[in-house]
């Protein structure tokens, strides 16, 4: 994988968020050509400013939203892989926005694809969605690709509307011109280091840990299939990677989630706040009036491991593990956070080298 990346060009929508930083980063060390296409980041710290991505890349600071934009940017770097993560992608922050959400999360998804269904340039595009988008049924099983999509709160309900604009763009578009081949990816509740957005789980516990105050759960029995950042993104790229030399084959929706079982709040909040030693746990008293939120939730994987060869490297000790040491080095000193980020990337990459050597 990290040879098939090197000098290509590729396209990173939502590559000032947490994810979008990862994956810059990653591909930058593979050697590929990357332009990115965002908002400015939102949050402070940022994980884009305080790790410098923007160096290593050309970075555009624009809405996906404006299909103006984006029609400019895939007309004037021409990139063969699209990776799509841009979107609004917070529960509560659906509810008090709706509009922003929709908007962003399936018009922005309209948009980017139009632009590179007029691109000759683009051979892969992956539109990152997310587990949410299957109609949730609290199951103790994991939802498979062929579930039926829905959602409850605007949030889930507009990722699966992109699951829905991708499909049709593929099978009136992409899959019948000869052109692009188009597959979405569906990943779990990812964590690591470098995540600062509002209501996120790990962000606020290192939050209340750089005050050394209490962090407060909402839903300490909900569960969640909690994965390292690194484990979905591998993912992506490698359906990148197949959508690139296979087409069509691989245009399908694709499921990246961890193979444990899924880990309750508490346990997950626990773990981390004694990780990192600053702070301490308490469960806030159940809100009648909050806005629903899923209890269980978990993805069956199957499919990619069985046709696509991937897997999750990183189990739950070893995410909590990465997570912690990012976030105490980080506080420690702000400014290693380019170093510690490059430092789990090329472990990563260094497990990976490892089993392709003695497959």
């Amino acid at each position: 994988m990290q040879s098939f990346y090197a000098g290509k060009s590729v396209l990173v929508t939502g590559h000032t968020g947490f994810k979008g930083s990862w994956l810059c980063r990653w591909l930058q060390r593979m050697g590929a050509r990357v332009t990115g296409l965002a908002l400015p980041p939102e949050q402070q710290p940022s994980l884009f400013v305080e790790a410098g991505i923007a160096k290593g890349m050309t970075s555009i600071l624009a809405d996906v939203r404006d299909l103006g934009a984006l029609t400019e940017a895939v007309e004037a770097h021409r990139p063969e892989i699209v990776f799509h993560l841009a979107a609004q992608a917070l529960v509560r922050r659906s509810y008090r926005d709706p509009v922003e959400t929709f908007g962003a999360n399936v018009m922005g998804t309209v948009n980017l694809l139009e632009a590179c269904r007029r691109a000759p340039s683009t051979r892969a595009i992956v539109v990152v969605t997310s587990d949410k988008c299957y109609e949730n049924r609290e199951w103790v099983w994991g939802y498979r690709e062929n579930e039926a999509l829905g959602g409850h709160d605007p949030y889930s309900a507009s990722k699966a509307c992109a699951e829905i604009v991708a499909s049709a763009f593929q099978r009136s578009y992409f899959g019948v011109s000869g052109g692009a081949a188009l597959a979405t990816a569906r990943a779990g509740n990812v964590i690591g280091g470098g995540d600062w957005s509002e209501d996120r789980l790990v962000a606020d516990i290192v939050r209340a840990a750089t005050k050394r105050e209490t962090t407060r759960i909402r839903n300490p029995r909900s569960t969640r299939p909690w994965q390292h950042v690194l484990d979905p993104l591998s993912g992506y790229l490698l359906l990148g990677q197949r959508l690139h030399e296979h087409g069509q084959a691989y245009a399908e929706p694709w499921n990246f989630g961890p193979t444990e079982d899924p880990l309750p709040v508490a346990d997950l909040a626990r773990r981390l706040v004694d990780s990192l030693g600053r702070s301490t746990l308490e469960v806030a008293p159940v809100d009648p009036d909050a806005p629903h939120e899923a209890v269980a939730l978990r993805l069956d994987c199957s499919k990619a491991r069985a046709r696509l060869g991937w897997r999750p490297r990183l189990g739950i000790e070893q995410t909590l593990a990465l997570t912690a040491d990012w976030y105490r080095g980080y506080l420690d000193d702000p400014a290693s956070a380019s170093a510690l980020l490059d430092a789990q990337i090329a472990a990563y990459e260094a497990l990976l080298s490892g089993e392709a050597a003695t497959a």
